[in-house]
């Protein structure tokens, strides 16, 4: 039995985006999937935002003026972080 929680199905993308938090400062990184809830960025350990932490995020080369979004970590992995999509209602 699957002890999957997610609630969004997840597609491979690969692009970069660009993330800014305090504690990492400003950091183009790659995506590995992303879902219609948030993506996973691949980024080095040492450079890992502890879970709970908030970041904002933009697509770079896709699009001149793409949308700067605030997502929030919620899944540590050696490789990289799930950041899900936080929404401005």
């Amino acid at each position: 039995m699957s002890k999957e929680k997610r609630r969004h199905i997840r597609t491979p993308f690969a692009c970069r985006i660009k993330i800014v938090h305090d504690s990492i400062g400003e950091l183009l990184v790659k995506t590995r999937d992303i879902s219609d809830g948030g993506v996973f960025v691949v980024l080095e350990p040492e450079q890992i935002p502890p879970i709970g932490s908030v970041v904002a995020g933009q697509v770079q080369g896709l699009m001149d003026d793409a949308p700067i979004l605030q997502m929030e970590v919620v899944r540590v992995e050696p490789v990289g972080v799930g950041l899900r999509f936080l929404h401005n209602d």
